[in-house]
């Protein structure tokens, strides 16, 4: 699909049925957050994915999921590389400075915009270099893939949390359980 000369999307058709979809960026950006919550199983998140993005969840639930994570993908089938990605940012942690990108780059301010979730991701990835989400990026790329300087990797212990961006934890649930239980006996000083 191309942004340019077609209409976005804003349904999709599963088993011959239209399913409208909530496109707006702030729906996204909740399925998103609830994706990175730790405290979620898979299910609870795919429950939210769901019940976000469609106002009449489609009875085809494991195509209505898959149909979702490509919407949430800008129209692209999920990339089974993007594990090796780098996590340089998050939606919870830099909310503030990625609003103040928005404002600064584009002039728009993010709680009065009603923009399309693939309108946001367009403007997303084109944030202005001077903007404070983006050389916080640059910085968190350049440390994570040893190319910060000496002077940078000083700059970073100095910011503390701010430059650490949590990992989602890809456990399953047992396997939380299983690690819980295991510090418990460890605390106990039973192991």
């Amino acid at each position: 699909m191309n942004i340019l000369v077609e209409q976005l999307p804003t349904a999709v058709e599963i088993d011959g049925a239209e399913y409208l979809l909530n496109t707006d960026f702030r729906a996204c950006i909740r399925v998103i957050l609830a994706f990175e919550d730790d405290e979620l199983t898979e299910c609870e998140k795919q429950i939210i994915m769901l019940s976000t993005l469609y106002p009449e969840i489609p009875d085809n639930v494991s195509v209505a999921i898959e149909q979702a994570l490509k919407f949430l993908n800008g129209g692209q089938l999920e990339d089974v590389q993007e594990e090796s990605h780098l996590r340089l940012y998050s939606f919870q942690k830099d909310a503030g400075f990625i609003f103040a990108a928005f404002r600064q780059t584009h002039g728009i301010d993010l709680e009065t915009a009603k923009l399309h979730w693939w309108k946001f991701l367009a403007l997303f990835m084109d944030l202005g270099a001077d903007t404070t989400f983006c050389n916080l990026v640059s910085l968190r790329k350049r440390l994570k893939t040893g190319k910060a300087t000496k002077e940078e990797r000083q700059a970073a212990r100095e910011m503390g949390d701010l430059i650490e961006v949590p990992e989602p934890d890809t456990r399953t649930l047992e396997e939380r359980q299983k690690e819980e239980e295991f510090m418990q006996l460890v605390t106990q000083g039973k192991s």
